[in-house]
């Protein structure tokens, strides 16, 4: 038998919703189960093996927020996609911030989410990779261990903070990294708020790594939310 796309826990308290997301993505070749609570949800973890998790955000009970805070507890490895809605950009941060690895907005086109679950998938599935190993991105290869990053082979000079935002994005590939969770890694946690400073610094980087700063290829802004770096 082929291996499915990929196992997934659908946690939606609309039932009518839950079960077109269901019916839709086993069509897929995904195997699905489904949850309508948060409680339910860990009830399922607990009990069977999976490698994503479509997790609305707003839901009776312990809530989608406290449940990624749950789930993260039980896997540091499993895929969390948050179901948002378009105008909540606080609870996008903060769901996050908890340990979800990505979003996804209603209303949503099928094609949009069925793309952001394989490439869960193949994160899940990913071999963990030795932290000192090179990250590459496209053209773009970072070097941890000689700090040193090269675009189609040529040697892009940053700066140290530079090359730690650049770090963090890359190893984090695909993923939204927030605003506080940069500003935290590169300044400390009082400069969490500082927008402007982790602005210029990828203004910076973008001139110095994009082909077209005004258009970015690969270091690209997640509208009040942060940034990502390119899909790998």
């Amino acid at each position: 038998m082929d291996e499915p796309q990929g196992r997934l826990l659908i946690v939606e308290d609309d039932t009518a919703l839950r079960r077109s997301l269901r019916t839709t993505l086993s069509c897929l070749g995904f195997d699905v189960s489904e949850a309508g609570n948060g409680e339910d949800a860990l009830a399922n973890l607990r009990m069977a093996d999976f490698e994503a998790v479509l997790l609305d955000i707003n839901m009776p009970g312990i809530g989608g927020i406290e449940t990624c805070r749950r789930i993260r507890r039980i896997s540091t490895k499993l895929q969390i996609l948050m179901l948002t809605v378009r105008d909540d950009e606080d609870d996008k941060v903060e769901a996050l911030e908890v340990g979800a690895d990505d979003y996804v907005t209603k209303p949503f086109q099928s094609r949009e989410l069925t793309a952001r679950l394989r490439t869960a998938v193949r994160r899940f599935r990913a071999p963990e990779l030795p932290a000192e190993m090179a990250v590459v991105v496209g053209s773009v290869l970072l070097d941890p261990v000689r700090r040193r990053v090269e675009r189609d082979g040529d040697e892009v000079h940053l700066t140290a903070r530079e090359f730690n935002a650049l770090q963090l994005l890359m190893t984090h590939a695909g993923r939204p990294v927030t605003h506080a969770r940069l500003l935290n890694a590169l300044r400390g946690p009082e400069f969490v708020n500082d927008h402007a400073y982790v602005r210029v610094l990828i203004g910076q980087i973008r001139k110095k790594l994009e082909d077209d700063p005004s258009n970015p290829t690969y270091l690209l802004t997640d509208s009040y939310i942060g940034y990502r770096f390119r899909e790998p």
